[in-house]
């Protein structure tokens, strides 16, 4: 069975250890390494190559936010769940709007962490409403001050999706990971990924959020 590769960020050592006790009960998961701030998740990520960074946002040297923004841009494919004690929205939509799956709180049960972890891992988007409204407006009004479509892009990029592509839209949406869109629409999991990649190209994104982010934007 293949495991899910985690890499844990805190600067508190009793929350790392915590997270990776717990982690490291459930039999398809497997925690690589934990870093006490962003400079050495940084370091970490590259050399261990997780599939999903569990990341505090408040810490010393390099923050939450300037982790995830650059681990991003040399890893793409890697699921970055942010951390955080309190609901801090600015810092939680910084995040988010440098490629982050989404946040939880840090008073979190156990086992809704766990499932988080696999639904960010199956590319699931972890982000209520009233957090995505709030990035939807931040971005759009990032885009307009530089003219920058690589996230909030217009309409006749939209406008080439294929009728299947749409379909595949409206699921991610929902909230469907890749798996559940491949059974939804009975597919193959490599044909549903073939076809978001195909819209993430359309619409001039790279990852989930952006497009997800994008379609509420244009009002989907």
């Amino acid at each position: 069975m293949q495991k899910i590769k985690v890499l844990i960020v805190d600067d508190q050592s009793l929350m790392r250890d915590g997270l990776k006790t717990i982690i490291d009960l459930e039999p398809d998961m497997e925690v690589l390494g934990t870093c006490e701030n962003g400079r050495v998740a940084i370091e970490k990520s590259k050399i261990l190559n997780p599939d999903v960074i569990l990341m505090d946002i408040r810490m010393p040297e390099v923050n939450g936010v300037e982790a995830t923004k650059i681990i991003k841009k040399h890893a793409p494919h890697m699921k970055i769940i942010i951390l955080t004690t309190f609901d801090d929205d600015e810092y939680i939509i910084d995040a988010l709007s440098h490629g982050a799956s989404g946040y939880l709180l840090k008073d979190i049960d156990g086992d809704k962490l766990i499932n988080s972890i696999r639904d960010a891992y199956d590319g699931t988007l972890l982000m209520p409403g009233t957090i995505a409204a709030k990035l939807v407006a931040k971005l759009n009004q990032a885009n307009r001050s530089s003219n920058n479509v690589s996230v909030a892009v217009n309409n006749h990029y939209y406008e080439k999706l294929s009728e299947r592509e749409i379909e595949i839209a409206k699921l991610m949406l929902e909230g469907l990971n890749n798996k559940e869109i491949a059974s939804e629409l009975f597919i193959t999991q490599g044909t549903a990924k073939n076809y978001i990649s195909s819209i993430y190209s359309k619409i001039g994104v790279r990852d989930r959020t952006n497009a997800v982010l994008f379609f509420r934007s244009h009002g989907f």
